[in-house]
């Protein structure tokens, strides 16, 4: 566990992104360590949110591991012959499940905690306040998502309140907390006062009137995840978020924007994928990872329009130029998930060592290119989210029209990656797809679909939402050896270094929640 560390301050690193950025980095000890010669006694507080919004956004390290190699392959949008691609195999590899855990307690929270600390009781500064609970939010929801009980009340503490082994809190309790934390900040909000400087905003600028919306749009996301758990109090938050106020547009969007350059400005989740799974110049076609089948053929069966934008051959990756023909929609093909180098073989008659070049990879043009936005949670989700509460009888009846919506933003999205999708395609489309008149189950199964596809590259919320409905219905692998008995897993594993670093804890959370396995489910992952 990494809140007990303390918090050490260094120079001042400067991006085209942002403000000048205070950087920050672990001491590798524990009380002894905690006298801190170099620590900045007044931090600046600009500098403190803008670190943490790109960290957040993605170290390039964790979200590798977390985002791609487990939950991308485990919810299909990502297919792979490598066996360290764990979740495509249901493997256990404990780096790579650990990634995220380790990597967001050491980059993601301990700015937001220590905001909120130096701010609290200060009126002037209640937007920094508020802002930072709404974004504290975020970067735990994660956490507890992808693993269950996790350190909240008491996490990132170390340096704040000399707390070193924090409890792991229920999830339930975590839920209620964070849904009552955007309420309360969402309300607070104030346009007559200051707020984070607009270069320090690097996700709105400075707008209040977004980053409320982005609270209840937030808050509407986490009261439809616990429909299951807790119908009561998701009925109560959604309809709370409704009527606060959701994202409207795809210019309420929230995230995080991206310039090639270094690797202080780039998108390093993107980068990931160009150095180390595609790396066209030394694998000519034969990367580490492709795109999967199921997700490809759902794209492509459909006559999706997005396809030439989230998809191509590996001669567009390796060469713009090509770029035109190598995402022509007829040529692409996805990989079958749960195979490696030989089970491949006898899969797939004729298959030699050449075949991994004619399936398709991720665009590293468009969707998947070092310039494009990280985003955190867009709007063509939101409409996904009321179509859902329309049809459960909690939001204004218009399901129909909430999926029309959807579908027009997720498609309109592919501008923010350098791709256009005309008016005239999306109504093609919409004719061709109207939303189903059948049972209510068909109806989930339409919606929860479109959010499966509308957040590749956020494999996190993509798989959260599968758990919790269901849908799409993916056949799971069964690779030899696999941890969960050939079904999809329902979480990862706490980071090994728990259960000597915060052995109390982790056993008490272990004993609370059940076995440490990936197979054990959360709170509100209820079948």
């Amino acid at each position: 566990m990494f809140s007990f560390f303390k918090k050490r301050r260094l120079p001042v690193l400067t991006t085209a992104l942002t403000a000048s950025l205070l950087l920050s980095s672990c001491d590798k000890g524990f009380e002894e360590l905690n006298t801190n010669p170099n620590a900045v006694t007044d931090p600046v507080m600009d500098n403190l949110f803008s670190y943490s919004i790109v960290k957040t956004a993605g170290t390039g390290y964790e979200n590798h591991r977390g985002n791609l190699i487990y939950c991308g392959a485990m919810i299909q949008h990502f297919a792979s012959l490598q066996t360290y691609w764990s979740g495509d195999k249901y493997l256990y590899n404990a780096p790579y499940t650990d990634a995220y855990f380790e990597t967001a307690y050491q980059n993601h929270v301990k700015e937001p905690e220590q905001i909120i600390a130096l701010t609290k009781n200060d009126a002037a500064m209640s937007n920094q306040y508020n802002i930072a609970r709404i974004w504290r939010v975020f970067a735990y929801h994660r956490i507890t998502d992808l693993y269950g009980d996790i350190p909240y009340s008491q996490a990132a503490q170390g340096y704040l309140n000399n707390v070193y082994t924090p409890k792991y809190d229920r999830q339930q309790d975590i839920y209620a907390d964070m849904l009552k934390e955007l309420d309360e900040a969402a309300q607070g909000l104030d346009a007559s006062k200051a707020s984070y400087t607009n270069s320090a905003d690097v996700v709105y600028a400075g707008d209040l009137s977004k980053w409320k919306k982005f609270a209840y749009s937030m808050m509407l996301r986490l009261g439809m995840r616990v429909t299951k758990a807790d119908a009561t109090m998701a009925e109560t938050y959604v309809k709370k978020a409704i009527a606060g106020g959701v994202m409207q547009s795809n210019d309420d969007i929230a995230k995080l924007a991206h310039i090639e350059g270094s690797d202080n400005t780039r998108n390093l989740d993107s980068n990931t994928l160009n150095t180390q799974e595609y790396s066209e110049s030394q694998y000519s076609g034969k990367g580490n990872s492709k795109l999967s089948k199921t997700f490809v053929d759902f794209l492509k069966n459909n006559n999706d329009p997005r396809l030439p934008f989230i998809a191509t051959l590996w001669q567009g990756n390796a060469n713009p130029a090509q770029e035109a023909s190598a995402t022509d929609p007829a040529k692409q093909k996805g990989l079958p998930n749960g195979y490696d180098a030989q089970t491949i073989v006898a899969a797939i008659p004729g298959w030699t060592d050449n075949s991994l070049t004619e399936y398709s990879e991720a665009n590293l043009n468009k969707i998947a290119s070092n310039a494009a936005p990280t985003v955190f949670q867009s709007y063509a989700e939101v409409e996904y989210l009321l179509a859902e509460a329309a049809l459960r009888g909690w939001g204004d009846g218009q399901a129909a029209a909430h999926y029309n919506k959807g579908v027009t933003a997720a498609m309109s999205m592919m501008s923010l990656y350098g791709g256009s999708v005309t008016s005239a395609q999306i109504e093609t489309y919409l004719t061709a797809h109207p939303f189903s008149t059948g049972t209510m189950a068909q109806q989930m199964e339409q919606v929860a679909t479109q959010y499966w596809a509308v957040n590749f590259l956020n494999s996190y919320e993509a798989y959260a939402n599968w758990r919790r409905t269901g849908y799409p219905v993916l056949t799971p692998t069964n690779y030899v050896g696999n941890e969960t008995g050939g079904t999809i897993p329902r979480r990862l594993r706490y980071p090994t270094s728990e259960a000597s670093k915060n052995a109390t804890q982790y056993n008490a959370a272990v004993a609370q929640q059940g076995a440490d396995l990936m197979t054990t489910r959360i709170w509100w992952d209820k079948q």
